[in-house]
């Protein structure tokens, strides 16, 4: 697996200063847009929708990962690679026909990936893992930005790093939530290879070196 990335969520952007927040992170040693876009059904927050991402990607030099914390996300898979996104994710939680809903994000030219919340057991991705360009993994409950990390994710890289080890898969495996630099090494150790950092990185004095720093401390 190469190097760990770092996917800065711009859910923790400002918005009054979207064009220069986009252009920080362009300008950073980070690798990916987080973009997380939730629903008010499938999580109690709402966020933002094709619009925003289509302006984000309009100045946007780098991939945009864009993660749906939406009930039935295959309503809008064509219109979300229409605006932008390079990979798309969905939750294991919020379609019936996963398997299908990955089939479509590849048909509409994107990577897929499936998202599980923090107690919707590793095991349910035994069969479908094969489909995944990758796996992200809540270490919060979604919803919300700047939630304490939960110790449980440990285990649970660990335990998703092995099904895919096992299954002869290069999965990569995203961390969502409370990501500092005081877990990101253990992260890796266990097993993952994109984090996702918002507050962290967006609340901090200095972004650019935020990002450097934490990007140091994973890949150390």
């Amino acid at each position: 697996m190469s190097k760990t990335l770092i996917a800065p969520s711009m859910l923790a952007a400002d918005f009054g200063n979207l064009q220069r927040d986009v252009e920080m992170v362009n300008n950073s040693e980070a690798d990916w847009f987080h973009i997380d876009v939730m629903d008010g059904h499938f999580v109690p927050n709402i966020s933002y929708g094709m619009p925003v991402i289509q302006a984000i990607k309009k100045h946007a030099t780098k991939p945009l990962d864009v993660h749906l914390m939406i009930e039935k996300p295959e309503r809008y898979i064509e219109e979300f690679a229409k605006v932008g996104a390079d990979i798309i994710t969905v939750h294991h939680e919020s379609t019936v026909h996963l398997h299908r809903t990955l089939r479509q994000i590849k048909d509409a030219g994107c990577k897929a990936g499936i998202v599980l919340n923090l107690t919707t057991p590793i095991s349910v991705l035994e069969d479908i893992l094969p489909e995944c360009y990758m796996v992200l993994l809540m270490s919060i409950n979604p919803g919300f930005g700047g939630q304490k990390f939960e110790e449980m994710t440990y285990n649970r890289v660990k335990k998703l790093r092995k099904m895919a080890n096992d299954q002869g898969l290069d999965t990569r495996i995203e961390i969502d939530g409370g990501v500092t630099d005081k877990n990101a090494k253990a992260l890796v150790d266990a097993g993952a290879d994109v984090l996702v950092a918002g507050s962290y990185i967006f609340k901090s004095d200095n972004q650019t070196e935020t990002i450097k720093h934490l990007k140091a401390v994973a890949n150390n």
